[in-house]
């Protein structure tokens, strides 16, 4: 099929990808004139393992092609995939401007009958503004529906590939015949098409989200308590995870839950209730517990250092939200350096993939290092933000001839508690007994 796909961040590139890859004719339409060009050149402007090697094979099997000419890339198209941003706002809406900005367009130049799909996460009813918006320019034919992602940043080539279903909104039985054909390689395979209304669609994003992160929190909370009771998160979470009403993903205890779905949806779901006069009160709990969360080893630190962290040098490993990722919106790294550098610390971090885009927000505020070791020079502590694969097995000994004092605050339970204690540092982590040196 001839698809277009309107939007070229994270979730528009990542689809528009993988439908190439099931041997579509695929447009991305993105108005960054500069961006296009650089896609056209093979320039991948975000980091996803696998994203690449896809995008550039598709690139040279002209199956994949970029443009900022919506016009041309909708005469050529059977179906229109709007995958653009939907930034909260203040309150926490979710901002629709750029998707029915794009739904005008659209129903100004359409000439045929056109399948027009949701994939940016919106909130219920969403579907049908966009519809209303495009009757109001045209009396072409045409469908609205709604298909929300579910892909995981560091995973989302291999989510794309491998869906765990896929959940297509709309009460037409033409759009619902055009969408198993898209979906039919997946289908075939025996993934699981949900067809149901477009506001439960919509809504199942929104509490798919929104469940993940409150079970995140829960585990979290645990966390705590097992600190102040004396138990083991890790042999807790083991225990919870083994029950398969429950399931070990999501389990796992830490400085809180960032990126852009998470944050962002928790927030847009919660002010949805409000608008509806609905009151989610434990999402409301979940929001306040992970933003307590996110900063919760600062007191430690300060704690560690008498109540007084002027002038230590704290290094940072890892800078995105999350491992496998150049994210960083909402990353708890983020909050604890804001806070460490107001108390008077000196911060230096090590992120290869993140670091562009740190600077890019917080510029030289802080130093950055060329590697997970040379952050460590002079240091008073280490603090771990960000799990990524690098930090799991490092050489203890470089790193105490390395750092002034032997001690790290760990966000993320890298290490089981006997590597520290056997190598002679001060360990404080998450819901679990600290190491003392």
């Amino acid at each position: 099929m001839n698809i277009t796909i309107v939007g070229t961040g994270y979730v528009g590139l990542v689809t528009g990808t993988t439908l190439a890859e099931l041997g579509n004719s695929v447009y991305c339409v993105d108005i960054d004139e500069k961006k296009v060009e650089g896609l056209k050149s093979g320039i991948v402007p975000i980091y996803e393992p696998n994203l690449e090697e896809m995008f550039l094979r598709n690139i040279q099997a002209q199956r994949l092609f970029f443009t900022t000419n919506l016009k041309e890339a909708l005469d050529k198209s059977e179906v229109i995939y709007l995958a653009l941003p939907t930034p909260p706002g203040e309150d926490g809406s979710a901002d629709l401007s750029y998707v029915l900005k794009v739904a005008n367009d659209i129903g100004e130049m359409i000439t045929e009958y056109k399948v027009i799909v949701n994939k940016s996460t919106v909130p219920v009813g969403t579907a049908d503004k966009v519809k209303e918006v495009i009757l109001s320019k045209t009396h072409i034919p045409f469908d609205v529906v709604s298909n929300p992602e579910f892909l995981r940043e560091g995973f989302a080539v291999e989510d794309s590939m491998n869906p765990a279903r896929v959940v297509v909104g709309s009460s037409s039985d033409k759009a619902k015949e055009v969408m198993s054909k898209i979906y039919q390689p997946f289908t075939n395979t025996g993934v699981p098409i949900i067809f149901m209304d477009e506001k439960s669609s919509e809504l199942t994003k929104y509490a798919s989200n929104s469940f993940l992160a409150v079970k995140i929190t829960f585990m979290n909370e645990i966390a705590n308590y097992c600190e102040k009771v004396g138990a083991d998160v890790d042999k807790v979470r083991l225990g919870m995870g083994s029950d398969d009403r429950i399931g070990n993903r999501f389990l796992f205890p830490g400085i809180g839950y960032g990126g852009s779905c998470f944050p962002k949806d928790v927030k847009a779901l919660i002010k949805s209730g409000k608008d509806d006069k609905f009151h989610f009160q434990i999402l409301e709990a979940t929001e306040n517990v992970n933003a307590a969360q996110k900063i919760i080893l600062i007191s430690e630190i300060e704690k560690y250092f008498g109540g007084n962290i002027k002038g230590k040098t704290i290094a940072v490993w890892g800078l995105a939200f999350k491992a496998n990722t150049d994210d960083i919106r909402e990353a708890s790294s983020l909050d604890n350096i804001k806070i460490l550098l107001e108390k008077g610390a000196n911060v230096i971090a090590y992120d290869v993939v993140a670091e562009n885009n740190v600077k890019k927000l917080i510029g030289n505020t802080i130093q950055y290092a060329k590697s997970m070791y040379e952050a460590l020079e002079n240091a008073d502590a280490l603090f771990i933000a960000t799990e990524w694969p690098e930090f799991k097995n490092p050489n203890f000994d470089l790193m105490a001839k390395k750092m002034n004092n032997k001690v790290i605050f760990d966000g993320r339970n890298m290490y089981p508690l006997e590597i520290p204690e056997q190598n002679g540092f001060f360990y404080k982590s998450i819901g679990r007994k600290t190491i003392l040196n």
